[in-house]
């Protein structure tokens, strides 16, 4: 299985931004589906976007229109862009990779906080 590494989290004000980056063991061009999941305290974990490598790109409701999700395949990263941040996007956030043939690996996860 890759091993995920995540970044940039933190603690940011409301209405601020943070990129996220996801750092992969191994190449990336290959994986069919890379993904950013985040869990709340007390909630379940819940996809937040996912990227494949040909076609468009997934985002939940409350993602869409303020995260960008993209991948780097040459350098095995993943990003998270997230602008105009309110208090209820706090949360760990995980990346995720995903084949059909068995792979869905997990990082240990990034924690952000929005709070004044």
């Amino acid at each position: 299985q890759v091993q995920l590494v995540e970044s940039g989290g933190g603690l940011v004000q409301p209405g601020g931004s943070l990129r996220l980056s996801c750092v992969a063991s191994e190449s990336i061009e290959s994986i069919p589906l890379m993904g950013w999941y985040r869990q709340a305290p007390g909630k379940q974990r819940e996809l937040v976007a996912n990227i494949p490598l040909v076609g468009a790109t997934n985002y939940a409701a409350s993602a869409k229109g303020r995260f960008t999700i993209s991948r780097d395949n040459f350098n095995d990263t993943t990003y998270l862009q997230m602008n105009t941040l309110k208090p209820e996007d706090t949360a760990v956030y995980y990346c995720n990779a995903w084949s059909p043939r068995g792979l869905n690996s997990w990082g240990q996860g990034t924690q952000v906080t929005v709070s004044s």
